[in-house]
């Protein structure tokens, strides 16, 4: 299980087919970053490819916030972090951010509502103990970080009162 708080993946380059006509990273390679930040995490949970494979168990995103704050360029390389903000027995509630792997910038930041799946269903099922122990073990390791400032954040256009 990842020990670190909050989890730091390796660092990740962007690839050419990423870049848009803007000449940054298309909105749509925000989410595989973030993904591929997950399954790292995932890996440590014993909720990997394996698991889908052997236990017919995996995770499905519900829902997912999206914050892009700082364009990516194809030149810099990433490196997400996955924080775990709260879970009960079916679903894992997480913050993660992606930052320029040399120069810490905040580029984007990510909250998500993950459920645990039985396959044959599919439908929502409790983690297996074993998954739910490592899940809590993170969980513990993480309940006295600050609640990210970016958590929690609605959509809505401001308007001034008068």
């Amino acid at each position: 299980m990842p020990d670190e708080a909050p989890h730091r993946s390796r660092i990740f380059e962007l690839q050419k087919d990423w870049i848009d006509f803007n000449g940054h990273l298309n909105m749509a390679y925000y989410p595989v970053l973030f993904d591929r930040a997950y399954e790292e995490v995932s890996e440590g949970f014993g909720m990997g490819a394996r698991y889908a494979a052997e236990r017919q168990l995996t995770t499905y995103t519900a829902e997912i916030h999206l914050c892009y704050v700082r364009e990516l360029h194809l030149a810099d390389r990433v490196r997400g972090t996955y924080q775990l903000l709260d879970h009960d027995e079916k679903r894992l509630h997480s913050y993660q951010e992606l930052r320029h792997a040399e120069e810490g910038w905040l580029a984007a930041t990510c909250e998500t509502l993950t459920l645990h799946i039985d396959m044959s269903g599919p439908k929502v099922t409790p983690f297996p103990a074993d998954v739910l122990e490592r899940v809590a073990a993170m969980r513990a390791l993480h309940k006295d970080l600050p609640e990210p400032e970016r958590a929690g954040r609605s959509i809505a256009i401001r308007r001034r009162t008068r």
